[in-house]
């Protein structure tokens, strides 16, 4: 089978998980959005809904870092990428229906879920910065893994709980970004730009 076909069936199984919230979906829901056979989905998913389900949000998490990452693209600099990164996040999350879905109906069932995925998302954002950060004018001493890490762990962390920091205002995140969490990491002129 191709992976064209496994791409379609978990993308329907996300419209399915926004539709009826991740207890309710069902592989024949998935077929049916995807527009394929059940056997279709389970020789791609031999394990079943729950396999089906845990790899689906785990696509769904990819295909909003693949976007988050084309969206900030243009950054002139790296505290901007970090700043617009932030904000498109929080922003995305708040619209994303699947996520806001579940998160009304089933708050429950998705932690388990994205604490599955967690660790690979957060080691693919750590290359991402870290790739980054190499590129930048660092503090002596900053190793550009250790800090990309520590900044993929921030930003997660932000994203999902902005804390007392408003991450709708450009000024807020600007001084979230330069003033807490580049200020130990980058020389203080990339801080001024």
């Amino acid at each position: 089978m191709s992976d064209g076909v496994r791409e379609r069936i978990l993308g329907a199984t996300v419209v399915c998980l926004g539709r009826y919230g991740i207890a309710k979906t069902t592989v024949d829901d998935a077929a049916r959005e995807a527009k394929v056979a059940r056997a279709t989905v389970y020789r791609h998913f031999p394990d079943g809904k729950e396999q089906l389900i845990g790899e689906s949000i785990t696509w769904a998490v990819s295909q909003f870092f693949h976007e988050l990452a084309l969206a900030v693209n243009d950054a002139p600099d790296f505290p901007t990428l970090v700043e617009e990164a932030l904000m498109h996040a929080h922003r995305a999350v708040d619209d994303h229906v699947v996520l806001q879905k579940v998160l009304e109906t089933e708050p429950e069932r998705l932690l388990p879920q994205l604490t599955q995925s967690a660790p690979q998302v957060q080691a693919v954002l750590r290359d991402y910065l870290a790739d980054k950060l190499r590129q930048v004018d660092l503090l002596p001493g900053v190793d550009p893994l250790e800090a990309g890490d520590w900044l993929a762990r921030m930003g997660l962390s932000f994203i999902l709980a902005e804390g007392r920091w408003d991450l709708t205002d450009p000024d807020s995140v600007r001084h979230l970004v330069r003033d807490e969490l580049l200020v130990a990491i980058v020389q203080p002129a990339v801080l001024a730009t």
